[in-house]
C-alpha cells in the first residue's frame, strides 16, 4: 500500500473546505482505498490530509488522469503545499484499514533516520513502540512508512485527543529512552491532526 502524505497552509478556510469535499470525486479511482484529514492542532492554519493507494502503479496514473481536475475547485486557497509517499512497512497494532470514522485525532511523526541506524529505528518501532501504543487505552490502529532517503512516517489513529495526550504525559519519554530515539534520529517533526469527518474519502 502507498500512502500519500500533504500539508500545507490554508489561505482561504471557507473556500479550501468547499475544494476538499469535491475530493469525493476519488471514489472510482482504480487502487484508491481512502483519505482522511484535518486541521493541525499545534498550528492554525495548518492542514494534513492522508490518502491510500493500493500501489504506486495505480497513484501514478491517478496523477496523469484525474488528479488536475479534483485539485482545481482549492486552487489559490493555500500556499506551502508538500506532498510526501511512503510505502506501508508494517501496521501499529494490527489490521490498517485507512478508515477514519472511528478515530477523532491521527498523530503522526515523520523521522529523518540516520544512514547506520535505519534497521535499529525499524526494529525497536517493532519491538517497543507499537506494543506500547498497541497497548493505550483509545488507540485505535495506525501503520510505519518508509520513503528514500531513510524517512520514516508513523501514523496512528485515537479516539480522542485526550486519550493520545495520556499515553504522550505517561510513556513516550520512558519509550524514547527505552528506544534509543535520539541516536537514531536526525530530525523529527510531529502534529496531531483533529479529523474533518467531511473530508473522508
Amino acid at each position: 500500500m502507498l500512502v500519500k502524505w500533504i500539508r500545507c497552509t490554508v489561505v482561504d478556510r471557507r473556500g479550501f473546505e468547499r475544494g476538499q469535499r469535491k475530493w469525493a470525486g476519488l471514489l472510482g479511482e482504480p487502487g484508491f482505498r481512502g483519505q482522511g484529514g484535518g486541521w493541525s492542532r499545534k498550528r492554525p492554519h495548518v492542514v494534513h490530509v492522508f490518502s491510500f493507494w493500493e500501489s504506486r502503479a495505480f497513484y501514478d496514473s491517478f496523477m496523469a488522469r484525474s488528479h488536475d481536475r479534483l485539485s482545481a475547485a482549492q486552487s489559490g486557497t493555500f500556499k506551502d503545499l508538500q506532498a510526501k509517499l511512503f510505502d506501508h512497512r508494517f501496521d501499529v497494532k494490527t489490521g490498517f484499514e485507512p478508515r477514519f470514522t472511528d478515530a477523532d485525532v491521527i498523530r503522526l511523526a515523520h523521522c529523518k533516520v540516520h544512514e547506520e541506524r535505519v534497521e535499529h529505528f525499524a526494529l525497536v518501532q517493532e519491538k517497543i513502540w507499537n506494543p506500547a501504543m498497541a497497548g493505550s487505552p483509545g488507540m485505535v490502529r495506525g501503520l510505519f512508512g518508509e520513503a528514500p532517503g531513510h524517512e520514516f512516517l508513523v501514523l496512528s489513529m485515537w479516539q480522542s485527543a485526550a486519550e493520545h495526550g495520556k499515553y504522550q504525559a505517561e510513556r513516550v519519554e520512558r519509550l524514547s529512552l527505552r528506544a534509543q530515539t535520539e541516536a537514531d534520529v536526525a530530525a523529527l517533526a510531529g502534529d496531531v491532526v483533529e479529523l474533518e469527518p467531511s473530508w473522508t474519502v
